[in-house]
């Protein structure tokens, strides 16, 4: 196994974690930036607030993305546990014969 096959594994498992939990932060962010904008122009301080609206939001994109969602996931899983037989396969060695400096 290479030091690129390693990079390149990492490099999938960062994105698949950002492309699955993209959806749901970027949902929760403009939901709590419409609240505290609202919040602030009704002078509402209530700090609690903000929860309830992210919540149903992250939950209804939930609903709506979560079979995309576990495909993807699932679909990467299978992908890397069906590499792991040539992740594993020892490099070959070749056949040169080294020679040993002696010191004579």
């Amino acid at each position: 196994m290479t030091v690129g096959e390693v990079v390149t594994i990492l490099r999938n498992g960062v994105l698949q974690i950002l492309t699955l939990s993209a959806p749901v932060l970027i949902t929760a962010l403009i939901v709590g930036l419409v609240v505290a904008i609202i919040q602030a122009t009704t002078s509402i301080q209530e700090q609690t607030l903000t929860f309830v609206p992210k919540i149903f939001a992250i939950l209804l994109v939930l609903g709506f993305l979560g079979g995309w969602m576990f495909t993807s996931l699932s679909t990467y899983t299978t992908d890397l546990m069906r590499a792991i037989p040539r992740i594993a396969k020892p490099e070959t060695v070749s056949a040169e014969v080294i020679e040993v400096n002696t010191g004579s």
